[in-house]
């Protein structure tokens, strides 16, 4: 018989006494520090019962909580009832405010363990560092190995490599310039672990991980050989001699470690955020580590050519899925029962009919009514509302095609819609149209594009806690560095050939939620006596809805950029539908 999440929080408390430790730590991470983890390291749904994405366990002999933010709120409090978790809200986003706590509550010479594999070296030494002021002590242990009688296996599915000539560069070209980048920061060494770096320089693609298209693996790279290290049985024998005709080496996934302990009197480059904390306690002291970004990261954010031409066909096979699914909302709405569960297996189902589709690209968030006031809502087959002829419906969605990955958000009315909630759609429509619309010159970064677009919201005491864009990847994952549109100071400018959302939102608790999303491409704009400047493509086609605009809020070259996008889209998109489906989708895009 299964235990509860209260026996397990037990069966973890009596291994801490026995193992001398005061506090343990669970992190949301696996050992790639991925967002999205294989079924095998969902430890913290494995101990507590809460799904989400992100957040830490932390559990001491008199107490267990879960350290997330805002956007979890609601969904912790509902998945943590009863399972002797309490929810501690964080003040500020992806702090690891949990370190303070403990450094507080914890007398001297306490010891707080993790599994050093699951967190980020980053992390790993900053909790080492805050908590030695305390003179607290810290320790490698993996618990979840001990009462995990059930853990899920490694995941064993197939990988591929794709063609080349569909990537826009070969693995070799690849390899050279990030030698190149290695030798301007003099290390002679290089472990990757992020599985999207791994997956572009490699151009491997697999499924091991929900959402995003990417395979289990590492790569230790020097300056005259390369070694892959993953399960062989998941290429194909023709893939593996491909590898090894390009001078890859192959070693069993597991190998890296006593690998990582055997390295000498080398120069290594280790990404903080992207490699254990374990690997750096692996290795000799004679081992200099330089910490830097994988330069890999920077080279996969600018699409070239080839990339750019495969994305803008996914927006189009996008695009299409997405008028199909709100042609047939429209028409059954009050017809059918439809609630926020069926909606978002439609969508799905409208994608797969489509070109090239290879999957979703995350969970979709289909929210009416209160719940789209919940940025990261999902709803499940248990949990969800019923959509009725009334109010908001928000569908943020997106899909990986071959090759490329979409991410957009559309709010549309489903019948009668307050003064409330027209207002606020039309200012979260200004937003995203400051945001797209901005030209700005080479070297501006994202917080300074963030405040271009929250400027009308802020004019009317409104904001919104998440971030403004996140890059994405090619037919990678959904969310990808370096770059990102939001209030953080982040050392990254929005250069040509990135790929980023832009998606401002309202939230309105228990009443209502705006959010639009759509996908920009960073192109040179015009060279004037001050500079370069920049500015963005919208790559995104989907009809943006326009029958609950208050037009007093939209200054008149704002009321031209929607006519003329929502004519893009119809441009782009008939020749793909039905004479039904472009007369209905004539009729969304008419000029206001």
């Amino acid at each position: 018989m299964d235990m509860t999440h209260q026996e397990k929080s037990n069966a973890i408390r009596e291994k801490m006494k026995e193992a001398g430790v005061d506090a343990y730590i669970i992190p949301s991470s696996d050992p790639h520090m991925s967002e999205y983890v294989p079924d095998r390291y969902k430890c913290i749904q494995f101990a507590s019962g809460f799904s989400g994405s992100a957040g830490t366990l932390v559990i001491t002999p008199d107490f267990a909580g879960l350290w997330a933010d805002f956007r979890y709120f609601e969904q912790a409090t509902q998945q943590l009832a009863g399972s002797g978790y309490e929810l501690v809200r964080l003040k500020v986003q992806h702090t690891p405010e949990y370190i303070a706590w403990l450094g507080e509550k914890l007398a001297e010479e306490s010891v707080v363990a993790f599994d050093y594999q699951l967190m980020s070296m980053v992390l790993g030494e900053e909790i080492k560092t805050a908590l030695a002021t305390h003179h607290i002590n810290i320790r490698h242990l993996d618990l979840m190995a001990e009462i995990w009688q059930s853990r899920p296996a490694l995941p064993t599915a197939p990988a591929v490599l794709l063609p080349e000539k569909d990537c826009g560069q070969t693995f070799n070209s690849k390899l050279s310039a990030l030698r190149v980048a290695l030798t301007e920061h003099q290390a002679n060494v290089h472990v990757i672990s992020s599985l999207d770096d791994l997956a572009w320089l490699f151009n491997i693609r697999g499924n091991d991980v929900s959402y995003n298209p990417v395979v289990l693996c590492y790569a230790l790279i020097t300056i005259n050989e390369v070694t892959l290290y993953l399960n062989h049985q998941k290429l194909s024998p023709a893939d593996v001699n491909l590898l090894a005709e390009r001078g890859v080496k192959l070693k069993e996934y597991h190998e890296i470690n006593a690998d990582i302990q055997q390295l000498e009197n080398g120069t290594i480059l280790l990404d903080g955020k992207r490699t254990s904390y374990q690997f750096l306690t692996q290795l000799s002291s004679t081992v200099q580590v330089i910490r830097e970004t994988n330069p890999v990261v920077g080279f996969k954010a600018i699409k070239n050519a080839v990339e750019i031409a495969h994305i803008r066909a996914a927006m189009v096979s996008d695009g299409v899925a997405l008028t199909r699914f709100f042609k047939w909302l429209e028409e059954n709405l009050g017809k059918i029962r439809i609630t926020e569960w069926s909606a978002s297996q439609k969508i799905k189902a409208f994608r797969e009919r489509g070109k090239n589709f290879a999957g979703i690209s995350f969970a979709s968030i289909a929210g009416y009514g209160p719940h789209a006031a919940l940025p990261h809502y999902a709803p499940d087959e248990i949990n969800h509302l019923e959509l009725l002829p009334q109010g908001l419906f928000l569908l943020d969605s997106g899909g990986h095609y071959f090759y490329g990955t979409t991410d957009i958000t559309r709010t549309v009315p489903l019948g009668e819609t307050t003064d409330e909630e027209k207002r606020d759609y039309t200012l979260v429509l200004s937003a995203l149209i400051f945001g797209t619309a901005a030209k700005f010159p080479k070297g501006t970064r994202g917080y300074q594009l963030d405040g271009i677009c929250r400027q009308q919201l802020w004019q009317q005491g409104i904001n919104y806690g998440h971030g403004t864009g996140h890059g994405v990847g090619y037919y990678l994952n959904v969310h990808e560095g370096p770059q990102n549109i939001g209030p953080s100071n982040a050392a990254v400018a929005i250069d040509p050939g990135m790929l980023t959302s832009i998606e401002p939102g309202i939230y309105r608790p228990g009443k209502h939620g705006v959010r639009i999303e759509n996908l920009v491409l960073t192109v040179t704009g015009e060279t004037t006596f001050f500079g370069e400047f920049l500015q963005f493509e919208t790559v995104t086609l989907a009809y943006i809805d326009t029958s609950m605009i208050q037009k007093e809020w939209l200054l008149p070259e704002q009321i031209n950029w929607l006519n003329a996008y929502n004519q893009l889209v119809y441009d782009r998109l008939k020749q793909e539908l039905t004479d039904e489906e472009a007369s209905w989708l004539a009729e969304k895009c008419k000029a206001i």
